[in-house]
């Protein structure tokens, strides 16, 4: 039976009950909560291992709720709950440090999947170690699983970036790995420490958008007892546990200045303090680092030090987001297909024609993780061999599909090859989409604020090629 405490934040009184039911059948212990400041006060008195939040609360939203669970919580797990014209917002609180996002409708079995995964992970830092003696190993969760939740692409770029790893794993240089949220960064981390001669020693990943400020240095370089409160006893740091192998530093760029400046001299050195602590203690530890922002950017901003830059910058390996790898779209589909069989226990066969085009002309703002999510969610609701267009959510049947052209990025005009009645058929057509987003989807409520009748909107989708 599953065990955990779990907290639910959301202002539908009914939503909660039917939570509070459905984990409560589970084995989990849940409290609820309809506003943040009873959100706040709960998590205050007791310690939860899991929040599930509504993106919008009456006196409050999940950004706000992130940032004080992370200060006062940080080995609290959080799920945003989210309409599905909300999921950009939400990667973007996943890459702040929310473990995943689940949307509404929500369904028992989904919910429940992304509860046990949830569970399951090891917190900010995550050790994965071979048979090597006396090194600390946690216990079975998300880092078990992380290394099949990806599969190599087939196109230009996927064999560049093997082609670099297979260069770069076998020597001791700094790697810097850059590209969006969900690109992957963690696999291709683990592929170089696998193929380098520190494999069979720890590689230890800390996840620097998810550590409080004030909790970095502990985590980082470890503590003695009584350095701060609650430091009951002396602990080793991150750069410790990884002593001989690999530290994998994800979203660097989150580091306060303070602790780049720490970092900068541990990699100079090769030597750490413990907070509170007089004495250096020697570390062997090959730096992997990723981040989804423009570092030399930071720099000129004066948010990262330019000469750390340059010692995790060795090396770079650049990771390109889904929607321009569509080429390998229908293989990471499939792959991840075959991780949601053997989850759910279904024989799901792959997508029909129709449901594959959607896949592919999705704009993917959540890469691969979303890939996974929607994936997961199809062969859930599929009640045939082959997934179906109507088991995908509404948010990918809004793309267009694969043999029409894709929309303009936003603020970029519309390419005038075909004419003034092309322009105007594609400003229409995204004046529409945004419309819809803006009222999650909710056809009434988009033609009147569009001014036109319900008939008229379905006809305009229908002419655009859409199905919503």
């Amino acid at each position: 039976m599953a065990t955990g405490n779990i907290l639910v934040i959301d202002d539908d009184q009914d939503l909660c009950l039917l939570l509070s039911r459905l984990l409560s059948k589970n084995g989990y212990s849940v409290a609820t909560a309809h506003r943040g400041a009873t959100a706040r006060e709960a998590i205050s008195t007791q310690r939860f291992d899991l929040v599930l939040c509504d993106h919008r609360l009456p006196d409050t939203d999940a950004p706000a709720m992130l940032e004080h669970i992370r200060s006062t919580s940080p080995g609290t797990q959080v799920i945003i709950i989210t309409g599905y014209s909300e999921v950009r917002l939400a990667v973007e609180l996943m890459r702040k440090g929310a473990f995943d996002y689940i949307g509404k409708p929500l369904y028992p079995d989904e919910l429940l999947m992304r509860v046990q995964d949830a569970l399951g992970a090891n917190g900010p830092a995550q050790i994965t170690s071979s048979s090597t003696p006396g090194r600390a190993t946690k216990a079975p969760g998300k880092a078990r699983n992380a290394g099949a939740s990806y599969v190599d692409g087939q196109g230009p770029n996927a064999q560049l970036i093997a082609k670099h790893i297979a260069l770069v794993a076998p020597t001791d240089m700094s790697v810097l790995i850059t590209g969006e949220t969900g690109t992957g960064k963690e696999f291709v981390a683990k592929r170089i420490h696998a193929e380098s001669q520190r494999s069979q020693a720890p590689f230890v990943s800390v996840d620097c958008g998810a550590l409080p400020k004030d909790l970095a240095g502990s985590e980082l370089f470890g503590h003695t007892k009584g350095s701060f409160t609650g430091a009951v006893g002396d602990r080793a740091g991150s750069f410790e546990q990884a002593d001989g192998g690999t530290l994998f530093l994800d979203e660097v760029g989150n580091l306060t200045y303070e602790n780049q400046i720490k970092l900068l001299r541990v990699l100079q050195e090769r030597k750490i303090k413990r907070l509170g602590g007089n004495k250096d203690i020697e570390v062997d530890v090959r730096i992997l680092a990723a981040t989804n922002e423009d570092l030399r950017k930071a720099v000129a901003e004066g948010r990262f030090r330019e000469d750390l830059l340059h010692r995790i910058q060795e090396f770079t390996i650049h990771l390109l987001p889904l929607r321009e790898r569509r080429e390998d779209i229908p293989r990471f589909a499939d792959h991840f297909i075959t991780l949601a069989n053997e989850r759910l226990g279904r024989q799901v066969a792959g997508f029909d024609e129709e449901a594959m085009r959607r896949i592919q002309a999705h704009f993917w703002s959540g890469n691969l993780r979303e890939l996974g999510n929607v994936v997961k969610r199809a062969v859930l609701l599929s009640t045939g061999p082959r997934i179906t267009a109507d088991c995908l959510p509404a948010m990918v049947l809004s793309a267009a599909p694969a043999h029409m052209e894709t929309p303009a990025p936003a603020g970029e005009a519309p390419r005038t090859d075909d004419g003034l009645r092309a322009v105007a058929h594609q400003a229409e057509r995204d004046a529409i989409m945004q419309a819809l987003e803006r009222n999650g989807y909710n056809k009434s409520r988009t033609a009147e604020q569009l001014n036109i009748d319900r008939k008229t909107l379905y006809n305009k989708l229908r002419s655009f090629g859409l199905k919503v």
